[in-house]
């Protein structure tokens, strides 16, 4: 008889875990997770126009690099109307106009001019280089400038002795007006393809013509 009151308390406890359905496992199934994955087609456009940018920094350079060089032969082997060289003034005063003439030079430099391409002229106080090399007498002073192989600084009333060079530079660092007037038309004949001309501007219009 004992037996009788336990079987009913078996069947409760199997409807017990009739509550634990397996329905809230099927639920978390996310199927639908690869449907947001086609954004990620968006990243390859990011680096895209990026690499455009560089190349149009790569073009100025190489202007830079092919202004003078190979053009300076061509109007000289015609010989018959060599192209006028082109006039760079630069604004300075009597005492900066050697100090923006050094930086012409090295700006020259830096863009690829061979030293030997560069005349330096002064109309004022020697250069500094040219006064420590006249110390050892003008022979090996103007070997120097014979050898062509390093930038040249002269004064203006030697200047008419220095051969043409690509690049002539005058610094118009004092002297008298008819200084500068004969040492600019010179240095324009003795300028290959550039003439830079550091100094007051309306001095330099009035000697070389309105059109600098």
């Amino acid at each position: 008889m004992p037996l009788i009151p336990e079987e009913p308390q078996i069947h409760e406890s199997a409807q017990g875990p009739r509550a634990t359905p397996a329905s809230g496992r099927t639920a978390p199934t996310p199927r639908p997770v690869p449907g947001p994955r086609p954004v990620a087609p968006a990243r390859p456009g990011r680096p895209g126009p990026l690499r455009p940018t560089p190349p149009a920094q790569r073009t100025p350079r190489d202007v830079t690099a092919a202004k003078p060089g190979p053009s300076d032969p061509a109007p000289a082997a015609s010989g018959q109307a060599p192209a006028s060289p082109q006039i760079q003034l630069i604004p300075a005063s009597v005492e900066g106009a050697l100090d923006a003439a050094e930086e012409a030079v090295d700006l020259l430099l830096d863009s690829g001019r061979a030293p030997g391409d560069v005349l330096v002229i002064t109309t004022g106080e020697q250069h500094p280089w040219a006064v420590h090399e006249l110390s050892f007498g003008e022979t090996s002073y103007w070997a120097q400038h014979d050898a062509g192989d390093d930038v040249f600084y002269a004064d203006a009333a030697a200047a008419d002795r220095a051969a043409s060079r690509p690049v002539v530079v005058v610094a118009i660092n004092g002297g008298s007006d008819a200084v500068a007037a004969q040492a600019l038309p010179l240095a324009l004949k003795r300028a290959g393809a550039l003439l830079i001309v550091c100094g007051d501007p309306q001095e330099i219009n009035s000697v070389l013509g309105a059109g600098v």
